[in-house]
């Protein structure tokens, strides 16, 4: 839950390994979509526009490629998560991405999930733009 100061309550996630890793993927999925959809507002995105302009950052097409252009510019602890993230067996994946795309999308997301749970919101938010910069333009991969 988040404070009235903006910062996560840093209470520990239940469960081993595996069923936390989901949560924060599950989480981070949510993160993202949202960080997503607050710049295209931001951006004043004409709102028949919205859906196809999201989609173009929210595939696991998309997250897999900002996986690898960030991944040497974070620390390694972030890039522990990621990789623990990608490595996670999830019982589905997305039916417009082959399983390593789906797997380099839920190690970001695990990522997010990770640093909003931690209260880490300037970090996030300085990740995030490491996903996007090369998109903003209007560029959709």
């Amino acid at each position: 839950m988040i404070n009235e100061r903006g910062q996560g309550d840093n209470v520990p996630l239940r469960g081993g390994g595996g069923r936390a890793t989901a949560v924060l993927a599950y989480l981070g999925d949510a993160v993202f979509e949202l960080l997503v959809r607050d710049m295209l507002v931001r951006e004043n995105v004409p709102f028949k526009d919205i859906f196809r302009r999201a989609k173009g950052f929210v595939s696991a097409k998309a997250q897999s490629e900002m996986y690898h252009r960030i991944f040497p510019q974070l620390s390694p602890e972030e890039q522990a998560i990621l990789k623990r993230g990608r490595n996670l067996h999830n019982l589905s994946r997305a039916k417009s991405a082959n399983v390593t795309e789906y797997r380099h999308a839920t190690g970001l997301e695990t990522l997010f999930g990770h640093l909003h749970k931690n209260g880490e919101f300037s970090r996030l938010n300085e990740i995030f733009l490491m996903c996007v910069k090369p998109q903003q333009s209007g560029d959709t991969l």
